[in-house]
């Protein structure tokens, strides 16, 4: 005789998926609540959507919170696997230092980032860089404070990934001649693919929502200014309004672009 369908285990988890779901389904229909009593309606939203400094806004949001996330995936993913595969010396304290820029408070980073180019070889770069013609206050820092930001959740993700994954797979994969480099790439990356590609959704989730480095190291000018600092000041000024409905404008989109990732990474083969 079969045991029964509903049991304490199911009933508790699907308890708690319930309460975060409703946590998000609060928090949204709050602002869109709010919006409404105070007149805004939805073709408020939508004019705002297309004036020009929100669509520079998202512009520069968008361009800096991919190259970001490129950026991520070209150094989370070896240094990941470096973690997950190979035991060296000082192993413990790679593993450890990787996680400080997720508990350093976020403006900690932007007066950091200020302290490295103020002298030293941070000065010499930033000197280098002004002699090309490129300033640190532009995409350039942005994407700085987001990549010191999101860095280590790629990194903890890809590990975490790669630890899930059988190493006896890439072992016999060499045995019948695969070099470690297309071991790499034929069986440890795919079978990791699924915390990846959780990894890069985490790490563009927090670069374009990244505000406090922002703040102290690029400013909030108009040429660097982002969705995040855009809300700010709306909000700094009384138009609370405003900033909600960007607050929106931001929400609709990423949530749009989560789905596609998921609906692409659901119909892969």
């Amino acid at each position: 005789m079969a045991g029964p369908r509903i049991h304490p285990l199911l009933l508790v988890s699907m308890g708690m998926l319930l309460v975060c779901t409703l946590v998000v389904v609060g928090l949204v229909t709050a602002d869109v609540l709010y919006l409404a009593r105070r007149g805004v309606s939805l073709a408020h939203v939508e004019t705002l959507f297309f004036s020009p400094a929100v669509l520079r806004a998202l512009r520069l949001s968008l361009v800096t919170s991919f190259s970001t996330l490129v950026l991520v995936i070209v150094t989370a993913v070896p240094a990941g696997y470096a973690l997950s595969r190979y035991r060296f010396p000082l192993h413990a304290v790679c593993n450890t230092l990787v996680d400080v820029p997720i508990f350093l408070p976020p403006v900690v980073v932007g007066l950091s980032l200020l302290a490295f180019f103020g002298f030293g070889l941070g000065n010499v770069l930033k000197q280098a860089l002004s002699g090309v013609g490129i300033s640190l206050v532009s995409w350039l820092g942005i994407v700085m404070c987001q990549y010191v930001i999101s860095m280590s959740y790629g990194i903890r993700s890809v590990k975490a990934a790669f630890d899930a994954g059988s190493r006896d797979l890439e072992q016999v994969a060499c045995t019948l001649g695969c070099s470690p480099w297309s071991a790499f790439w034929r069986v440890a990356l795919p079978l990791a693919r699924p915390g990846v590609l959780a990894g890069c959704i985490l790490v563009w989730a927090r670069g374009i929502g990244v505000f406090g480095p922002l703040m102290v190291f690029v400013g909030t000018g108009p040429r660097v200014q982002v969705m995040p600092t855009m809300m700010w000041l709306e909000l700094s000024v009384g138009n609370i309004e405003v900033s909600l409905a960007i607050a929106l404008i931001m929400l609709v989109l990423t949530a749009a672009g989560l789905v596609g990732v998921h609906l692409l990474e659901r119909n892969r083969p």
